[in-house]
């Protein structure tokens, strides 16, 4: 399947080393720091199934109406990953991620994400826990995209 600006390879391609599944999980913060759920979508494979906390994904237009709702929720949304572990097809990553609800109230959202992927390296399972720290909009610290100097910086625990 092949949409309007979609291609079907997403390089770097498993088995991963640590320079390229670096390079990966970059590139998973940034598309997912844009909020166009399309875009996002495009690094999946048609048929990727997710669990996100509680709810189960199936497909493209599934993680396209899935992350339309939480970013309809979750505003003003800045995202930080950091690889935790790889291994052929597989990669594991941390995040953390700060957003305000529509009442004004400042949340960070700590989760783990097991990745796998496909030989073109699209992602064609995704799981990911996460709870949710309300925090004080004086404590954020993720604020927009990561500038490029501070790619691999790991994310502090707490």
């Amino acid at each position: 399947m092949e949409e309007a600006g979609v291609t079907d390879d997403r390089p770097p391609y498993p088995p991963f080393t640590r320079e390229t599944a670096l390079r990966k999980v970059q590139a998973a913060e940034d598309a997912w720091n844009t909020r166009d759920p399309r875009r996002v979508a495009s690094a999946y494979t048609p048929d990727s199934v997710w669990r996100n906390r509680d709810e189960f994904v199936r497909g493209r237009e599934e993680i396209v109406a899935f992350l339309t709702r939480k970013w309809e929720r979750e505003l003003d949304y800045a995202l930080r990953k950091s690889l935790w572990a790889f291994d052929g097809d597989r990669i594991a990553v941390r995040f953390q991620y700060e957003w305000h609800d529509a009442e004004g109230r400042w949340w960070r959202s700590y989760g783990n994400e097991l990745w796998e992927f496909d030989v073109r390296g699209l992602m064609r399972r995704r799981e990911a826990s996460i709870n949710d720290l309300a925090i004080a909009e004086a404590d954020r610290r993720i604020r927009g995209s990561r500038a490029v100097e501070e790619h691999g910086v790991d994310i502090p625990l707490a």
